[in-house]
């Protein structure tokens, strides 16, 4: 079964269990499919629609920042449900030990040697990570290995 056929189910599962905040969610993931369909005039695959979802997490993790710095825990409560729900759709992502490996090896094979080479670092190192990775995560081991 595909992704979007997967969503789909979700929802009528949603819909049967009378979890509005999930079924909420999912239709937010479903709308934002069916408009780059609509707008682009193609099939979304399964791939772009793992970009979609990314981009939702991204907005999720973005809001929760504010609310928290703006004190509305209301608020980011909420985004923090929205994004449990967003993150059970992405692959697994590699551990952490495993990005400071690919960080380490990234580094070395780059000749890197400051905090002004992380572009040539994160060149290198983002085609070999998997989607669903952490790629803020990876970023601050980038910065800290270049500032060790």
């Amino acid at each position: 079964m595909g992704l979007k056929e997967q969503i789909t189910e979700d929802m009528k599962t949603a819909m049967r269990a009378k979890d509005a905040g999930r079924l909420g969610t999912v239709r937010l993931i479903i709308a934002e499919i069916k408009r780059k369909e609509v707008d682009e005039r193609i099939d979304v695959s399964d791939d772009q629609a793992l970009v979609i979802i990314e981009k939702m997490i991204k907005q999720r993790k973005d809001s929760i920042t504010q609310f928290e710095a703006g004190g509305r825990a209301d608020l980011a409560d909420i985004e923090k449900a929205e994004l449990a729900i967003l993150s059970a759709y992405m692959p697994a992502g590699l551990s952490a030990e495993e990005i400071g490996a690919a960080v380490a090896d990234a580094v070395a094979a780059s000749g890197a040697a400051g905090p002004q080479d992380m572009g040539k670092v994160m060149a290198l190192i983002k085609p070999k990570m998997p989607k669903g990775t952490d790629m803020g995560l990876v970023s601050s081991l980038i910065k800290q290995a270049l500032t060790a």
